[in-house]
């Protein structure tokens, strides 16, 4: 079942004892955990909170298997739960108990491996869904779509205080990804720079946190539009934020990668599906490769082979040159800026 904040609120007014809510991304589960909390919180319940990935049978049996000193039922929240890690034994044990506890309302959250897109549960963690399914309100939450990140990034801003110009948040989505957490602290503190009034692409860019891997990508745009001057700035500013020169090879090697494999995909009529597929992509990567096609399609396959020959080498030079590791660094956008013009 997926998740729906419609179905939650009913079944929590039903009085529901369990809710499970489990997906590929930490920040999703916990979100429905804490809408969950909320309300139950109302009653000012005892609260167990069992951390770990393997609560014992033990321990949720002390936690929920008495009847509250307040009268009521107890509260006892199982976050980042991990079934694959329990025995098949302990796993039984696990589920009878979740059916005959009568004593207590269970919140657990799971992180379960995404796979082209999907979560893909393994035997245990299908078994523990079946259980709770038949207990309670389980649920999966998908990854919600950039216009939907957009949309929550205005609803953050609106509680502090502040909105966006037109096309302000959507230029903090390309920094800062799809996580969250980092989206939502970002928010707030953009909200204080514009005096929580209206928060500005300026402002976006002046105090947004970015991802290397974005940071990067900006310097391969800036370098195939023959702005090798704006590039170098750029690499300048990520080394005096103290970012390793080897990481920064490192994100830079990815985004070649990343143009690479799509001009291939798109020279055997390949859909971005299938080159995601074809090399294993995972999370939102049609945001990421869709990012990329509009680059890749400025390059010719010689080139972009050529920039990642010139990449390898700085890799190797890094790691065993004397030499400055900023010079290098420098040199390789030189480099990287010409083979990209041949």
């Amino acid at each position: 079942m997926l998740y729906s904040e419609k179905e939650l609120e009913k079944r929590l007014k039903a009085g529901c004892a369990l809710y499970y809510f489990y997906a590929s991304d930490e920040a999703l589960v916990h979100t429905a955990a804490q809408k969950t909390l909320k309300y139950l919180n109302r009653d000012d319940p005892e609260t167990t909170v069992l951390d770990g990935p393997t609560p014992s049978v033990e321990e949720i049996v002390l936690a929920a298997g008495t009847i509250s000193f307040f009268g009521g039922k107890r509260l006892v929240l199982m976050p980042l739960i991990r079934p694959s890690t329990y025995s098949d034994k302990d796993l039984q044990e696990l589920c009878d108990t979740l059916a005959d506890t009568e004593n207590a309302i269970f919140v657990l959250t799971s992180i379960i491996e995404e796979s082209y897109g999907k979560l893909r549960p393994g035997k245990r963690e299908q078994k523990l869904i079946a259980s709770c399914e038949k207990l309670g309100y389980c649920v999966q939450l998908n990854r919600p779509t950039g216009a939907a990140l957009q949309a929550m990034a205005r609803d953050w801003a609106k509680e502090a205080g502040a909105d966006f110009a037109p096309g302000a948040e959507a230029a903090l989505l390309a920094r800062c990804g799809e996580n969250q957490f980092l989206l939502k602290n970002e928010v707030e503190k953009l909200a204080a720079l514009a005096n929580y009034s209206t928060i500005t692409k300026e402002m976006v860019s002046r105090l947004g946190t970015v991802t290397l891997d974005a940071d990067t990508f900006d310097m391969v745009k800036l370098l195939t539009s023959g702005q090798a001057d704006k590039a170098q700035q750029k690499l300048k500013t990520l080394l005096a934020l103290q970012n390793e020169p080897i990481m920064i090879t490192g994100a830079l090697i990815s985004n070649y990668l990343d143009l690479y494999r799509v001009l291939l995909g798109r020279r055997s009529r390949r859909g971005l599906g299938d080159v995601a597929k074809d090399f294993g992509y995972k999370g939102n990567w049609n945001y990421r490769l869709n990012s990329t096609e509009k680059t890749a399609l400025r390059f010719k396959r010689a080139q972009l082979e050529d920039c990642l020959h010139i990449l390898q080498r700085l890799d190797t030079d890094l790691k065993s040159s004397k030499l400055d590791a900023d010079l290098l660094m420098q040199k390789a956008l030189c480099e990287l800026a010409l083979a990209g013009r041949a």
